[in-house]
């Protein structure tokens, strides 16, 4: 089969995909075994998807993948074939796919493939165990000092108030705030629901309740957050898409619209996606 240009691109012409090689050793394990080791990785960065791990063939153990019958179709990569993981006495079914005879524009990702990344149990970069998806090398996370007054309105009633909030600046995201518990009312539950990020690390939330009416899962904390994000570390954070109000000096702070909004897939559609790569 010879390589041909991809349709996607025809009717999708802003849609982007780049290739690039990563400086870091990126490892994958599976039932104790070293499914992948490679210093020569690649990151493949999509419009509208997460970036993902690419693992040159040579740096993969393919004597411990199954070819299946699975296949997908991409307009803008073309047909995957999937492989099955057997190691020791478990399998993870079509965890690995890779495109042997991708669109001329993709050409670059024909001798590498990639992992699900919940169909196998650790992933390092160098040696420290990485989580929930790849880190996006051009993302960046601040977090910073404020003396600005900010005020959060749940249930029509002040339940913080401080001058003393850490903002946190991530990239394409709204800013979040957060507070330390000091100047927060006590009116939190403590939740089931537990979070994981690439970036910050193990969030648990709370819920809160105003009279009779209950808020779930409105706050959350990093009570051990990740080295490279210390100084959220157990400060309160408020959803800006789930509350009455946030006032920033006064003045309230535009209600952002993301996949964490009730509406979200009502609006979608029209809101632009910033999570495509960085045009560089």
């Amino acid at each position: 089969m010879t390589q041909a240009p991809a349709p996607g691109f025809k009717t999708n012409p802003d849609y982007r995909i780049t290739f690039e090689r990563s400086p870091r050793r990126v490892r994958v394990k599976f039932n104790g075994e070293t499914i992948a080791d490679s210093s020569a990785a690649h990151l493949l960065f999509e419009t509208r998807h997460l970036p993902i791990y690419y693992f040159p063939r040579g740096d993969v153990r393919m004597d411990l993948l199954r070819a299946t019958e699975h296949h997908t179709y991409c307009p803008y990569k073309g047909t995957a074939s999937y492989w099955s993981i057997a190691a020791g006495n478990r399998l993870s079914e079509n965890a690995v796919w890779g495109y042997p005879e991708p669109f001329d524009e993709v050409a670059a990702i024909k001798d590498y493939v990639a992992f699900y990344w919940d169909r196998v149990d650790h992933w390092f970069e160098e040696d420290d165990e990485i989580f929930v998806h790849a880190r996006d090398p051009y993302k960046r996370v601040d977090v910073v000092n404020s003396s600005r007054p900010l005020q959060v309105i749940v249930g029509g009633e002040t339940i913080a108030d401080t001058r003393r909030a850490r903002f946190l600046f991530e990239t394409h995201l709204p800013t979040r705030y957060y507070i330390p518990p000091e100047d927060v009312r006590t009116d939190l539950l403590p939740s089931e629901k537990v979070t994981s990020c690439p970036y910050k690390g193990t969030a648990r939330y709370y819920s809160v309740k105003i009279g009779d009416q209950m808020f779930p899962d409105i706050v959350w904390c990093y009570p051990d957050p990740i080295p490279e994000c210390p100084k959220i570390k157990g400060y309160l954070c408020f959803f800006n898409e789930h509350v009455d109000d946030i006032l920033l000096d006064g003045v309230s702070v535009p209600r952002p619209v993301t996949p964490w909004s009730k509406d979200w897939k009502e609006k979608a559609a029209s809101v632009p996606d910033m999570r495509g790569p960085v045009l560089r």
